[in-house]
């Protein structure tokens, strides 16, 4: 069976995450009834993150097997076509070798989160930024997210129904940064590792605004991370704010 590889863009306000499941409609759902529309033969597809609900995506990794070839222009535009409404799109689509796999072969994930802090509701960006009405300082939060970097048990950021075999994890990269935004400021936090546990990249931006806030010091983080007790995690932040952005690949179908 040939397999397609697709970058895959949603908004995730309307689903119950990612996964498949009994109840709510599902992206994987979702996808899979449009791929089926082509190709009733079509096996359940595989991502690279099984994002949460309300989480967002711009750069979600997922791929297909059909039952026959396809050119890729076709089948990325019969795909988003098959879409409609559904606030689902395909942005690129390519064929890739039978051993690929969009989630086993990834070495990388990317996630952004966006904070907007001012007084004034939001209306633009409502549904995809977390809002929080107090100034917030920037240079205590880029302390406390570089304390977060490297190799560390994470479990005072992983949520107790996570599955994952181990909380060590590898945290490549935080990045912290500061826009300008109307009637206030934006903040976007970068997140960048091999793999996260659950519920991680909203614990620790949850804990990270309190720094901001000047609810916690910096060295704060670095005394509950250590502590590995959940309990000590600052709150946990709203999903809409967090979107997958990227998935890295040692051989990237996309490059091109």
């Amino acid at each position: 069976m040939p397999r397609y590889a697709m970058i895959v863009e949603y908004d995730g306000g309307p689903f119950a995450g990612w996964q498949r499941q009994d109840g709510p409609a599902s992206v994987q759902q979702t996808l899979e009834e449009a791929l089926r529309r082509l190709d009733p033969d079509v096996p359940s597809i595989a991502a690279a993150g099984r994002t949460d609900a309300g989480v967002h995506a711009t750069g979600q990794v997922a791929h297909a097997d059909m039952t026959r070839p396809w050119e890729p222009f076709r089948l990325r535009e019969a795909l988003n076509y098959h879409l409609k409404p559904a606030p689902i799109a395909i942005t690129a689509l390519e064929p890739v070798a039978d051993d690929w796999h969009a989630r086993f072969s990834a070495r990388e994930r990317r996630y952004l989160f966006r904070l907007i802090a001012r007084r004034a509701p939001v209306t633009f960006d409502r549904g995809r930024v977390w809002q929080v009405p107090g100034p917030l300082s920037l240079e205590p939060m880029q302390t406390a997210g570089r304390m977060l970097e490297g190799l560390h048990d994470f479990t005072t950021f992983r949520a107790s129904i996570c599955q994952a075999k181990s909380p060590v994890k590898t945290l490549d990269e935080v990045i912290v940064t500061e826009h300008p935004y109307p009637g206030g400021r934006e903040f976007q936090f970068r997140f960048r590792a091999r793999s996260f546990l659950h519920n991680q990249v909203r614990s620790m931006v949850g804990t990270l605004e309190r720094v901001g806030a000047g609810a916690w010091a910096p060295e704060d983080v670095a005394e509950v991370l250590a502590s590995a007790d959940r309990s000590r995690c600052g709150p946990v932040s709203p999903p809409q704010g967090l979107s997958l952005v990227g998935v890295g690949y040692d051989v990237d179908p996309f490059a091109s």
